[in-house]
């Protein structure tokens, strides 16, 4: 469906969880898949994933490292003006299936963030700030988001979104200016109401993708969804 889309992305970026179990035979399958792309390709690490295994088994397009640790995956790339952070917020597995901003990639953020700059976007697999959905904040979230939060205020005027995946839904924050934008998931969708307590599946949602459409004065994001196969 990318490959046959009227309009060439310049490049594709997967919002994480790649794989289930990060299994050998599991990444091989997916740069088997993946690799059908026409366009360069990106990832994020999720909370399933393991970054050296995606540093070994997927391709990626060219990129800036921003570490050295093997099982860490944050590197920022810039195209057409644009400048690109991926950020790793897997935390402590004890802490799993919420994320965390580690001291160093805090560090990052702030020396990437600054008032004065290219437009800036900024990836990260789970969402930052509360998502109006008691499940989802008591399991879901940055645990520093509101650290994060705070972080990135100094360049909202050049910040042009936040990007996440982890929450199998299509969902949009705004707050102090930020927009924070939740890809829907390929696989399955999550429920995400005010009451839910416990995590639900929306069996009427289909799987989905974001197509990103970048501007001198907007960003412009459209939702595809497709037919379950």
């Amino acid at each position: 469906m990318i490959n046959n889309l009227p309009v060439k992305p310049d490049f594709v970026i997967h919002t994480g969880d790649v794989v289930t179990d990060p299994h050998p035979a599991s990444y091989a399958l997916a740069a088997e898949t993946l690799g059908d792309l026409r366009v360069p390709i990106y990832y994020v690490r999720g909370n399933h994933d393991s970054a050296a295994d995606i540093k070994k088994y997927l391709s990626m397009g060219p990129r800036q490292d921003l570490n050295s640790d093997p099982d860490l995956l944050s590197y920022a790339f810039d195209r057409k003006g644009y400048r690109f952070l991926v950020l790793d917020a897997r935390g402590p597995s004890d802490i799993d299936p919420q994320g965390y901003l580690s001291a160093e990639q805090m560090a990052l953020v702030r020396r990437e963030a600054q008032a004065e700059g290219p437009p800036l976007l900024i990836f990260v697999h789970y969402p930052t700030l509360p998502m109006d959905s008691p499940w989802m904040n008591d399991n879901m979230l940055i645990v520093n988001g509101g650290e994060f939060h705070q972080a990135l205020l100094p360049a909202k005027n050049r910040l042009r979104a936040v990007f996440n995946g982890h929450v199998h839904r299509s969902m949009q924050t705004i707050r102090d200016g930020i927009v924070y934008i939740a890809a829907g998931s390929s696989f399955s969708q999550f429920t995400a109401w005010p009451n839910d307590e416990i995590v639900g599946y929306d069996a009427q949602a289909r799987p989905a993708f974001n197509f990103v459409h970048l501007t001198a004065q907007q960003t412009i994001v459209h939702q595809h969804s497709f037919p379950r196969p």
